[in-house]
């Protein structure tokens, strides 16, 4: 018995010369398209098959998409690796004209983009015929890829969605098959099209040819299902991936705004925590849904959730953009029964709010807090198991033993990265420069550096090596360590004063930190102690980024609320801070 699926995929719409419409497969891995066409008295159908490597057709016993076995092996029975359940990064739907996708890329994608770039193939403004695309297709007899090309052409333009159906459609004529990559570059249109009903028409359709899907088209249904009125079976494609991996922040993210959007509240904030007991980074536009739907709303456990992301974005150094900026502000002025403004200013580096008067954090660590995270440094990260893969026990040994002999420093200087600031100057001058320009202070400084910087080369000369260790102490270590163990050790060991200079984010020792509060004590010291070249002009001028007194993160006294923002979303170095600020106070 055959029955048929909604038409709004291909269906019984004018596609040049032919009507298409999808209906149900009789039986296993069997997909009938049925073409009208036009001035033509008979139809002609045609029975295709699965062909995609990347799914699993339907078990004649099991006619649902989730399955509850996820396939280990490939063609040829070696194992398939997926995406490692650390990576947190979101797979984008649209990875082809997405900014920085190129990363992302696969290599056949690649291939295919050459391709198009090569032979300058341009998708048509209008939908075609099956003879004026086999027409067009004649033009390119090189290529083997023609509609894949063409359909990621389409995607990169985001083309007409009926330019895309009737490709579709003559691909079917041609071939009697439809292949599983062409249905989710298709889906991938028409998710980013908004067009709801295409998507969940394709959404049936997979469902019912294929077992289980690749990564990345749950991930496209995720994000299609949720702005339609079958958001919650988004849910279990989530429920899907968690099977065989850590879903992305992404997938996270549309869940939550899908059941935001239908003020399922309690579900949303579920989701949310999940995702933060994996270590998980909300993207910004997530939190900014959550923000947006406190609005006007009386409702204390939503309050307290929305203030615990303000505290959330405090404790992991993380600044709004100024959409999610002023959907706070709005939030906090809509709060029935409170009287918040907010205004948007600029802090000086005095410290001092000048829209309320109020004082921001100092940026200084108190001798409790200091000591607290110098044993967690020196236990968790220095001495942990990760530093010996850089270094070994015995030459960390050598440097404490070094350090310990020596009185306290002022400036502790990662050399190598000092010396490549420029490259309109020779390595051993530009570091001679910095040495000199501190050492004029009266500052005890301490380079690190490797030891083939001692053997004599055209960036090392030995004659400016031996004076700077007139001006430094030096401590020369194996040319395959790594300078932030180092580093990080002489800077502590010195004393809360002593600053350390380089333009490394010490990003890897952060992940070995383990609790939330010695992390923010950490991006703390770091931001109040790292010192950067900023300017470097050879044999002219030296100039370093100031070090602010005031801490850089939201914080909060119960009646004001300062909120550093991004003015334009940026990816920024960790002592990189932003100037502006969302100012709230209770009148």
């Amino acid at each position: 018995m055959a029955f048929f699926l909604p038409t709004s995929f291909l269906g019984l719409q004018t596609l040049g010369k032919y009507h298409m419409f999808w209906p149900v497969p009789r039986h296993q891995q069997l997909f009938t398209v049925i073409f009208h066409l036009l001035n033509r008295e008979h139809v002609k159908c045609f029975h295709f098959t699965t062909t995609s490597p990347s799914a699993i057709p339907v078990d004649p016993k099991a006619t649902h998409m989730l399955s509850t076995k996820t396939r280990s092996e490939g063609r040829n029975g070696e194992e398939r690796g997926g995406k490692d359940r650390t990576d947190t990064s979101s797979p984008h739907p649209f990875s082809l004209f997405s900014a920085g996708a190129a990363k992302r890329r696969s290599k056949n994608q690649e291939d295919l983009l050459m391709i198009s770039k090569k032979n300058g193939i341009r998708p048509p403004e209008k939908p075609l015929s099956v003879a004026e695309w086999e027409e067009l297709r004649g033009e390119f007899k090189g290529i083997s890829k023609f509609e894949d090309v063409m359909l990621e052409q389409m995607i990169k333009c985001n083309s007409s969605i009926d330019v895309a159906k009737s490709l579709l459609s003559m691909v079917a004529m041609r071939k009697g098959d439809i292949s599983y990559n062409l249905l989710v570059k298709y889906l991938a249109l028409c998710v980013r099209q908004e067009l709801m009903a295409e998507v969940c028409d394709v959404y049936d359709i997979l469902k019912v040819r294929f077992k289980t899907l690749e990564t990345g088209a749950y991930s496209l249904l995720i994000k299609g299902l949720n702005g339609s009125d079958r958001w919650r079976e988004a849910f279990l494609l989530l429920e899907e991936i968690k099977k065989v991996m850590t879903p992305s922040k992404g997938n996270y993210g549309n869940c939550i705004k899908g059941a935001l959007n239908n003020q399922e509240i309690n579900l949303a904030c579920e989701l949310y925590h999940e995702m933060l007991a994996k270590d998980l980074i909300p993207n910004l536009d997530t939190l900014q849904v959550f923000f947006d739907t406190g609005k006007c709303v009386k409702d204390n456990q939503l309050k307290s959730e929305l203030l615990g992301i303000l505290l959330y974005l405090r404790e992991n150094q993380l600044y709004p953009g100024e959409a999610l900026m002023q959907s706070i502000k709005l939030w906090f002025e809509s709060i029935p029964g409170e009287n918040w403004e907010g205004r948007l200013t600029t802090i000086k580096n005095s410290g001092k709010c000048p829209v309320c008067n109020q004082n921001l954090e100092s940026i200084n660590l108190s001798q409790e807090e200091y000591n607290a995270l110098k044993e967690k440094i020196m236990k968790d990260v220095i001495q942990g198991t990760d530093t010996f893969r850089k270094t070994t026990p015995q030459e960390l040994e050598e440097f404490q033993n070094f350090v310990e002999n020596h009185p306290p420093y002022d400036i502790v200087i990662d050399g190598l990265n000092v010396a490549n600031v420029s490259n309109k100057r020779n390595q051993s001058q530009t570091l001679l420069d910095v040495v000199f320009h501190l050492a004029q202070q009266n500052l005890r400084l301490l380079v690190l550096g490797r030891k083939h910087m001692l053997t004599g080369s055209h960036s090392w000369k030995r004659h400016i090596v031996a004076a700077m260790q007139k001006k430094a102490d030096f401590f020369f270590a194996e040319n395959v360590s790594e300078d932030d163990p180092f580093l990080l050790y002489a800077t502590l060991h010195s004393g809360s004063h002593c600053k350390f200079l380089t333009r490394d984010l010490l990003r890897d020792h952060k992940a070995c930190i383990p609790d939330s509060l010695t992390r923010h004590l950490f991006f703390k010291w770091q931001r109040g102690h790292q010192m950067v070249l900023s300017h470097y002009w050879p044999g002219k001028r030296i100039k370093f980024q100031p070090i602010l007194t005031y801490d850089t993160v939201v914080q909060t006294t119960g009646d004001t609320w300062h909120i550093p923002y991004d003015e334009q979303l940026v990816e920024r170095y960790s002592y990189e801070v932003p100037t502006k600020w969302l100012c709230l106070q209770r009148k």
